[in-house]
């Protein structure tokens, strides 16, 4: 174990507002699935209101587009989540039903433990994977980098593809 954990955000815009009935099956798994994550092995943290998930903060001027955020305490941690968690799995194989997403979307990075990202922060690292594809500063699942100190990262490839 490092003294870093893996920030991860990802980005998509909704094809209906969230009190649509377009929305009513993602909607319904957030709870859920934010209680799955929040048990999780490996989980740290996740960006949240008081409501208790991310679907308030809007940090682009577009107010369609969402944002979710979380740290880890490996790449491996979050990938068991995001790739054999069931009950995750199954309401990202429907995605497309809820949203559209920009050709980069999704990107990890490490930060110090106790240190919280910000959005900000995340939309920042989504910028340096766009314009100089995976590096130490921001990377993905498929390219992964240890954290600083570690031993090399594996790739993981994106089974939900």
């Amino acid at each position: 174990m490092t003294g870093f954990h893996l920030a991860q955000v990802n980005i998509a815009r909704m094809q209906a507002p969230l009190d649509h009935p377009q929305m009513a099956a993602f909607v319904a798994a957030l709870d859920p699935v934010n209680a799955l994550a929040d048990q999780s092995p490996g989980f740290v943290w996740r960006l949240q209101d008081e409501a208790g998930d991310a679907t308030a903060f809007r940090p682009f001027e577009d107010s369609a587009m969402m944002i979710n955020m979380s740290l880890w305490e490996s790449v491996e941690a979050l990938a068991a989540f995001v790739y054999r968690q069931g009950e995750h799995r199954a309401i990202m194989r429907r995605r497309a039903e809820f949203f559209t997403r920009p050709e980069v979307f999704m990107t990890l990075w490490w930060v110090p433990a106790g240190q919280r990202p910000t959005p900000a922060e995340a939309l920042e690292r989504l910028g340096t994977l766009r314009r100089l594809g995976p590096s130490p500063d921001a990377f993905t699942f498929a390219r992964p980098f240890a954290a600083p100190g570690g031993d090399e990262a594996a790739p993981i490839l994106d089974e939900c593809a």
